[in-house]
């Protein structure tokens, strides 16, 4: 099973500040609408940092991107990736409509209680 891009999904008191400390350690705005949420980058490494938009922190797999959220020739896409995960004996939060194609998402929850988000973009 390909999950694509990872990210880790931060939930930020002061988006500001968040940034502003996560540049002096090395990483640099790569996306993001600057007023709610960010992505900042460093070599392969990706932080989401989101204020005001979730309750915790979220792992972030990403089918169909690369670590620069470039399109992906051959992936496994999400629907697939809901199948297998079911399979595995697990229990999904969220579902994808199996009957579509192209964006979708799901999401798990790990046994400490993490949040899992397969978000698939293409």
């Amino acid at each position: 099973m390909k999950l694509g891009a990872f990210s880790i999904s931060l939930t930020v008191k002061d988006l500001k500040k968040s940034k502003e400390f996560y540049e002096k350690i090395g990483f640099s705005q790569f996306g993001g609408d600057g007023n709610h949420y960010l992505i900042m980058k460093n070599g392969n490494a990706l932080i989401g940092l989101f204020e005001g938009m979730f309750d915790k922190n979220i792992i972030t797999f990403n089918p169909g991107w690369d670590e620069n959220a470039q399109s992906l020739d051959k992936f496994d896409d999400v629907r697939e990736i809901q199948k297998q995960v079911k399979s595995a004996g697990l229990k999904l939060e969220r579902e994808a409509d199996e009957t579509t194609t192209g964006p979708a998402s799901i999401v798990l929850v790990d046994p400490d209680g993490n949040p899992v988000l397969i978000d698939q973009h293409i």
